[in-house]
């Protein structure tokens, strides 16, 4: 039986996520920001070879755009399946994964949209940066020029999103939090997360 109040209950918590969330990500733009980026720079972290920066930090990157590239896919295969009989846990917890992940990347291009920021190095068409151009901040309701999708849902693609100077960590920081909580609603609306909400 479906607790009444878990919706409720998580509203509240997810708030309370985001409240920590903003907090983060402030703390991060005026104290970790520029001190990592430039440190990355500094230290050749992103040009260690002559293209595109170190091969492992550069490929960990690349499965969130493949992922989101195959979940219209796996889904279309998915509503087949479903013709013929009730999905098997898998099989759901696969379809929730994929309208998670479609769900979180309209998210986070709405928000980069609403909240975007200069990049902290320069890999394409000239676009400002922190490095090459001292322009930090906030650059709402432009058109991003960037030619990498970036997907924050676990370590090593934030981690290859630092060390390549992609993003700043505030910017992982907020869309870690983007995809977390839309996966969390995801699962629990689906009836696949334990209803800890409600102590059982």
């Amino acid at each position: 039986m479906v607790n009444d109040s878990l919706p409720r209950r998580l509203l509240a918590r997810s708030l309370v996520a985001l409240a920590v969330c903003a907090a983060l990500v402030t703390l991060c733009y005026f104290f970790v920001d520029r001190p990592v980026a430039f440190f990355v720079h500094d230290h050749g972290i992103a040009h260690l070879y002559p293209v595109r920066g170190h091969p492992a930090l550069a490929w960990v990157t690349y499965p969130p755009p493949i992922l989101q590239t195959w979940a219209p896919a796996v889904l279309a295969a998915l509503t087949l399946r479903r013709a013929f009989g009730a999905f098997r846990r898998w099989e759901l917890t696969l379809l929730v994964a994929c309208v998670s992940l479609l769900v979180a990347v309209q998210f986070k291009d709405t928000l980069k949209f609403a909240f975007g920021r200069y990049w902290p190095d320069t890999w394409i068409r000239h676009n400002p940066s922190l490095i090459q151009d001292d322009a930090y901040g906030f650059h709402p309701f432009h058109e991003e020029i960037s030619d990498e999708e970036g997907w924050y849902g676990s370590f090593p693609v934030a981690v290859g999103l630092i060390g390549m100077n992609y993003h700043f960590v505030g910017d992982v920081v907020a869309g870690a939090f983007v995809g977390g909580l839309v996966g969390v609603c995801a699962a629990r609306f689906a009836g696949l997360a334990p209803d800890r909400l409600s102590g059982e």
